[in-house]
């Protein structure tokens, strides 16, 4: 089938055909360049087996790359009603190896979506891209490996370690949860219209159940207090979590002068801990 999707026409006229203009209210900016796209495809390594997910294919070049990277099975997530008619070609062509869902991936769980194991690989909207990996994060027990695309910036702040300027509420939940790695950065030029900022692909892989909480919302509460207030040392920033931050804090090992950025990924984790 990989012969058919590649004899589809050029995505530019597939774009132009459904008038499928970038909208800024989804999120929207193209990835047209198909060496490109089969670069992100491949670092997700083997797609012949499970589900690969895709949130957001627009006119589908980045899920062409899936399919022609030997994807057994992808299923792309789509709220705008335009990109779904785009993408019916390619449906058509994938030989009953594409699904293409209209609605909102931040409604749909992984676990719905097919076999596993279950990989997620996405040029992710900009307007949702840490709303739906928090999401997954949650959901960790049913993904096996996400291959995503923010803006750079929010890569940064996911690799981020403690006492750097980007170290805050996502590095901690992400570093937690997976094994973070920077793969490369996108220029703006390779997106269609072009973004304002340099756009970058990490990869996210869980880590074994045990080694992770099987329950992330003590956390959750931990960093945003914490990080909410990071100029304040921890006893101040965290006054409202603990009835005593000061006995909770040096009861870990922990200084309460300290401040959000000093600690590390385990210190956090200790302190959920203390307040579950």
């Amino acid at each position: 089938m990989a012969d058919t999707v590649a004899d589809l026409p050029p995505l530019r006229e597939t774009i132009a055909t459904h008038g499928l203009d970038a909208r800024k209210r989804f999120g929207q900016h193209f990835l047209l360049d198909l060496n490109l796209t089969r670069r992100i495809a491949r670092a997700a390594g083997a797609l012949g087996d499970g589900t690969t997910i895709e949130v957001g294919p627009g006119p589908g070049g980045l899920t062409r790359a899936l399919l022609l990277e030997g994807a057994a099975r992808v299923v792309a997530i789509e709220v705008d009603p335009r990109a779904i008619d785009a993408l019916g070609e390619l449906r058509e062509a994938s030989g009953g190896r594409l699904e293409v869902i209209e609605g909102d991936a931040l409604q749909i769980p992984p676990a719905s979506l097919g076999p596993a194991p279950r990989r997620i690989v996405a040029n992710l909207p900009y307007n949702i891209s840490t709303a739906l990996l928090v999401r997954w994060l949650h959901a960790a027990n049913d993904v096996a490996d996400m291959v995503l695309m923010f803006q750079k910036e929010v890569v940064d702040r996911l690799a981020a370690k403690p006492r750097t300027k980007d170290y805050g509420r996502l590095s901690v939940l992400a570093q937690h949860v997976c094994e973070v790695r920077r793969l490369f950065d996108v220029p703006p030029s390779a997106f269609v219209p072009p973004p304002k900022v340099i756009s970058s692909v990490a990869q996210l892989t869980p880590r074994p159940a045990g080694d992770r909480l099987a329950n992330l919302a003590p956390l959750e509460r931990i960093t945003a207090a914490a990080f909410g207030q990071r100029r304040k040392m921890l006893r101040g920033a965290l006054a409202g979590t603990f009835a005593d931050p000061v006995a909770t804090l040096e009861g870990l090992g922990l200084a309460p002068t300290a401040r959000a950025e000093e600690l590390s990924v385990a210190d956090f984790v200790r302190l959920a801990g203390a307040l579950d």
